[in-house]
């Protein structure tokens, strides 16, 4: 699919967040991403699924400059994502990035964890941080761990954690990796929740993820890779319960997605 074909978009009136064009990257001679084009709206979720190894991960660390593209661009509000990393540091601020593992420092409690960034990459005072920490740690519903430190929360606990770390930096849009794999089914239903509700505050999110019924229920527009390409890409509706290609179908029914 061309950027010419990207089919029309619920939210097309809501600026463009980020605009994929012909993504290129490969690692030695495998090519992990091979022309993806998508957008990403204000507001909007967009969930991408498919097998492991299609790609998906991949994007989202070209998204924040951890991996450089070999072909292609990306935009950023507007901008072409920075290539040199003084610059793509100040434009890493703005995104959160939420990775299967929690990535916690084991030594800071939770509230430490999360007010780590404001005090040292955004120059707040220890207060103001330690005030936006408590106030993050109550939304993702943590308020009484602030004072545990990561060996003592769940799964679970630590992954809410690490989403409220990267909300305390104010980004502009959230990408998560798969934040549930490394969780207990017990535990997933909680992150989730967590999501959903930041979707409904209207946050703009980039979700790779395996949890198809999360992707057909909260999500905006759907992406599905397969061998580092988009083969079909939608609202949910259409993706969920009329897959327009093959691949998708055989994806999904894998899975045993019944809608």
């Amino acid at each position: 699919m061309t950027a010419a074909e990207l089919p029309a978009r619920a939210m097309a009136g809501a600026p463009c967040i980020l605009r994929y064009r012909a993504v290129v990257k490969r690692f030695g001679a495998f090519t992990a991403l091979s022309g993806v084009d998508l957008d990403v709206h204000a507001g909007e979720v967009v969930c991408l699924i498919g097998p492991s190894g299609s790609g998906k991960s991949t994007l989202l660390r070209c998204t924040n400059g951890l991996e450089t593209l070999d072909g292609g661009d990306i935009e950023f509000e507007g901008a072409q994502l920075p290539r040199e990393e003084r610059t793509l540091r100040a434009v890493r601020r703005r995104m959160g990035m939420v990775f299967q593992s929690f990535e916690l420092f084991p030594h800071f409690t939770a509230r430490q964890n999360v007010a780590e960034g404001p005090r040292t990459v955004l120059g707040m005072s220890q207060t103001d941080a330690g005030a936006r920490a408590d106030a993050l740690l109550a939304k993702v519903g943590l308020a009484d761990k602030a004072g545990n430190f990561p060996s003592a929360l769940s799964g679970g606990q630590q992954q809410r954690v690490a989403i409220a770390r990267a909300l305390a930096m104010n980004p502009d849009v959230m990408l998560f990796d798969e934040p549930t794999s490394a969780l207990d089914p017990e535990t997933i239903g909680e992150v989730l929740n967590v999501m959903k509700a930041l979707a409904e505050e209207g946050m703009t999110m980039v979700v790779v993820t395996h949890e198809m019924t999360f992707a057909r229920r909260v999500g905006d527009w759907i992406a599905v890779f397969d061998a580092g390409r988009i083969v079909e890409q939608g609202p949910p509706a259409q993706v969920f319960d009329a897959p327009a290609t093959e691949r998708t179908r055989d994806f999904l029914g894998h899975l045993g997605w019944t809608g």
